[in-house]
């Protein structure tokens, strides 16, 4: 599987620079985020199928980067073929058609990534029905994606050549709002399933699913932010179409790296610092980038009150405000990150810190050991612990009297 998907995978890209080469051809939307995904999907599930074989999590990455592969394929054939250069290849519509439902059962894998993960297994046999249902929506999404009349998704003008028109109107909307709906329940009761295998899980099985939980969190933050008329209409601004684009991108790489690192059980222990950082980083650049265009706007009202026009001294005292706010602004998000998600910690730190200043003022020997002693049961909080000093020798100029 990991083969086939490498060889669509360049075919893709063979035609797609062939497709650059003529005028007025649109280009598949998505050509940028199957690649990478077919790429990334299917490298990773062949390490850790290869590795891990019992695991089915290896084998599910595989599929999902194969079907990446044959939608990417299918639908740059079809552009090729149909808009770039008609009838110069044969299948050109059926390709098309191939590829207005293939990303349905790359999505039902990855909702049985997230019942399965980390041991393929569910977490319970009460969760039998969430798989027979998830089977029974990808199997009536699929379908009907199948049979939807109108464009192909992702391929300009091209119409679904098998698409009933007859599910046009009232019809297709009700179709549409159905399967909508069933594929966003299925989603929201995989998550749930995640959520509830957390909490049951401890040791390595839970920082393993802590590594599957940020990326995940992470790509359904891309898809908030996903460049498209929704967005550019809310927000306006085209930089935010292209975090959402980079950030997408970003996420799709990572979910594999995070699924390897989980599944192989490498660097595990690593991942409550990434999440800390990204909470802390997270915060301080929405917080930043607020103030900024706050700042210039404020600012610039200003200049206009006081001299009549605008005046770039308004970004230059924003730069500067930014830049000093940065480490005040760090420390106090670091610190409220700390005591509300990572109190443990915090405590033990604070108590750590108490201790050490003690430790500079304090000569009694035995105050030193009991504080010893209640610090390290404090923190580390040990099923037992004794304390053994020890006993003092004379010097070598009390000996030589």
């Amino acid at each position: 599987m990991g083969a086939l998907t490498l060889v669509l995978t360049a075919l893709s890209l063979l035609l797609l620079a062939q497709i650059r080469s003529e005028r007025n051809v649109p280009l598949y939307d998505f050509w940028a985020e199957s690649t990478l995904g077919a790429l990334t999907f299917s490298t990773v599930g062949a390490f850790v199928a290869s590795r891990r074989p019992e695991n089915p999590i290896g084998w599910i990455f595989c599929a999902v980067g194969l079907y990446a592969g044959v939608g990417h394929f299918a639908g740059q054939y079809a552009t090729y073929a149909i808009l770039a250069r008609a009838d110069a290849l044969p299948g050109g519509t059926a390709l098309g058609w191939i590829h207005t439902w293939s990303y349905v059962p790359a999505i039902g894998l990855l909702v049985f990534l997230f019942l399965l993960f980390p041991d393929g297994r569910l977490v319970s046999g009460r969760w039998r029905w969430v798989a027979w249902f998830t089977v029974a929506v990808l199997t009536l999404t699929t379908i009907w994606e199948a049979l939807r009349p109108g464009t192909l998704p992702g391929l300009g003008p091209i119409r679904n050549p098998l698409g009933m028109e007859i599910a046009t109107g009232t019809l297709g909307s009700a179709l549409n709002l159905v399967t909508g709906v069933l594929m966003a329940a299925v989603g929201l009761i995989a998550a749930t399933s995640m959520f509830v295998r957390l909490r049951r899980a401890e040791g390595v099985e839970r920082q393993q699913i802590k590594w599957f939980a940020y990326a995940a969190a992470v790509f359904v933050l891309s898809l908030i932010l996903y460049p498209g008329e929704a967005t550019y209409t809310l927000v306006g601004a085209p930089w935010f179409s292209w975090v959402g684009r980079a950030l997408t991108l970003a996420s799709i790489l990572g979910t594999s790296v995070a699924v390897r690192i989980a599944v192989l059980k490498y660097r595990l222990y690593e991942i409550d610092t990434l999440i800390n950082r990204t909470l802390v980083y997270g915060s301080l650049t929405a917080i930043l980038v607020a103030l900024y265009f706050v700042g210039i706007v404020v600012l610039q009202r200003v200049f206009v009150l006081l001299t009549g026009q605008q005046s770039t001294l308004a970004i230059v005292a924003s730069t500067l405000l930014i830049a000093a706010l940065f480490n005040p602004l760090r420390r106090r998000i670091q610190s409220f990150i700390d005591r509300r998600f990572y109190r443990r910690k915090y405590d033990a730190r604070k108590t750590l810190e108490a201790f050490s200043a003690q430790l500079r003022n304090e000569t009694n020997m035995d105050a030193l050991s009991d504080d010893l002693v209640g610090v390290v049961r404090e923190t580390m909080q040990p099923a037992h612990v004794s304390l053994w000093l020890r006993p003092e020798t004379p010097s070598k100029a009390q000996q030589a009297d």
